[in-house]
């Protein structure tokens, strides 16, 4: 689901990845009921059609249309599936601007709230009281993105936690310890960086810990850290991406600068872990390939990593101060132009059963939405244990640490991070290829952002 990620825009372009999962047509808050569906009766009105616009691979693709195909047997209203592999925002945009917007689908997260506030989604606060079927409370706090109290514009599509991922005969070839899964024992950034040292390896089979290691020529990575992913160490650290506040710029606060020029250290100081311009030259299949023991990415690269042939292990990321996890999700929305708000809910509602769209949960692509999918046994029986996408410690490294210690990107909350990020992300990518500390680029852009500073949505 990388193209989610990318869509949404979460955090620093790539920083803040994003996802998709909704919930509908089970229990308290997913029933589907057929009235309203069918307007055509024999007394000459229009039957009822939505259009549902997402992005995908082709298991995605195949798993929505599916749903939306079982909606509409279950309710006789029509669903048209608008699949958009590609530009997805730029097609979009052209579409609200022309006037024939879909009826609902995914949105990234930037434009979601930046559209949000100028009126363009439609509210759902009014749907969700009306409802007496539909809880809020059943699903996780993390996942709703909210424009001001009584404002609410959707949910995630899906949760995407990190965490570490690994092979695990790369470790124990190594005689390196196994991550932990549980957050109080995750490993301290020491300890992490030791055991990277470890696992990497020069041309000779030195590894970082030798003095005659040749950074120049590595064989193979101890670890591959997206440093856009980098929210959940500044969070770990004690820091954020504003103040607590909203009035100030967090990441040029000293926890946020600390936590990214340790990033940076993994790739110019520890040479642990692969440059920008070295991760280029580096396959899709690094772990399975042995270039590469450990990397943290989000719960979506479960998916792919199932189809590959070799022994996956997943932990808990190392901590800075405190263990946690950090939380993408792109939300999916209704637009306010839709001449069906009543059918459209009843649809939302569906796909956000993840009953509906069990196959992309227990494939490991998406994470569900409502709370009772991470403590009952039966249904965490359904998608989170006994399959190759959720090996061993699954339970605990992703699925206990979202819910118990999950901390939301920016995308979720920060005003104007558009404009924001127009700054900031040039500025990290001069610290991300060596060119600059934290500290030198965060502090030099800080009187440029500092105007551009607003808040937090939902406050």
């Amino acid at each position: 689901m990388r193209i989610s990620k990318f869509l949404a825009g979460c955090a620093l372009p790539a920083l803040l990845a994003i996802t998709v999962s909704l919930s509908g047509c089970s229990g308290s808050g997913g029933s589907v009921q057929s009235e309203g569906g069918t307007k055509d009766g024999g007394n000459g009105e229009e039957k009822v059609t939505l259009k549902f616009a997402f992005w995908g691979d082709t298991i995605e693709k195949k798993t929505v249309t599916e749903a939306l195909e079982s909606f509409e047997q279950k309710t006789g209203i029509q669903v048209e599936p608008m699949h958009i592999p590609a530009d997805y925002l730029t097609k979009l945009t052209t579409m609200v601007a022309g006037n024939v917007a879909p009826d609902l689908g995914y949105l990234s997260s930037g434009a979601a709230l930046s559209w949000g506030k100028d009126g363009k989604l439609l509210n759902l606060a009014p749907l969700i009281e009306e409802d007496k079927e539909f809880k809020k409370e059943d699903y996780l706090d993390q996942v709703w993105y909210e424009i001001e109290p009584g404002n609410t514009i959707g949910m995630s599509t899906a949760v995407e936690g990190y965490g570490l991922m690994y092979n695990k005969d790369m470790l124990l070839e190594a005689g390196v310890e196994l991550p932990p899964t549980q957050a109080d024992k995750a490993w301290d950034w020491d300890t992490f960086i030791q055991y990277a040292k470890k696992l990497t390896l020069d041309d000779q089979g030195r590894n970082a810990l030798d003095p005659n290691f040749n950074p120049n020529k590595i064989k193979q990575f101890g670890l591959q850290y997206d440093p856009y992913n980098m929210m959940a160490a500044v969070v770990s650290n004690g820091g954020n991406f504003l103040t607590e506040d909203g009035k100030g710029f967090g990441l040029a606060k000293p926890e946020a600068i600390d936590a990214i020029q340790k990033l940076a250290d993994l790739m110019y100081v520890h040479h642990v872990s692969p440059t920008p311009l070295q991760t280029k030259s580096l396959p899709d299949m690094a772990l399975q390939t042995k270039k590469v023991a450990m990397t943290v990415s989000g719960n979506w690269a479960l998916q792919a990593f199932a189809e590959q042939d070799f022994n996956l292990g997943v932990g808990v990321l190392p901590k800075l101060m405190k263990s946690n996890t950090l939380l993408d999700g792109a939300p999916t929305v209704i637009f306010k132009s839709t001449k069906h708000p009543k059918e459209a809910w009843m649809l939302y509602k569906y796909m956000a059963d993840p009953e509906s769209v069990l196959p992309l949960i227990e494939g490991g692509l998406w994470m569900p939405l409502k709370k009772e999918w991470y403590t009952n046994p039966d249904l965490i029986n359904k998608w989170a244990s006994g399959n190759k996408a959720h090996p061993e410690g699954y339970t605990d490294a992703y699925m206990k640490q979202t819910i118990e210690n999950g901390i939301r990107t920016p995308g979720f909350e920060v005003k104007n991070l558009d404009k924001i990020n127009a700054l900031v992300t040039p500025a990290l990518d001069l610290v991300w290829t060596g060119k600059k500390s934290a500290e030198e680029a965060l502090k030099e852009i800080e009187p440029k952002v500092q105007p551009l500073i607003e808040g937090y949505y939902g406050k």
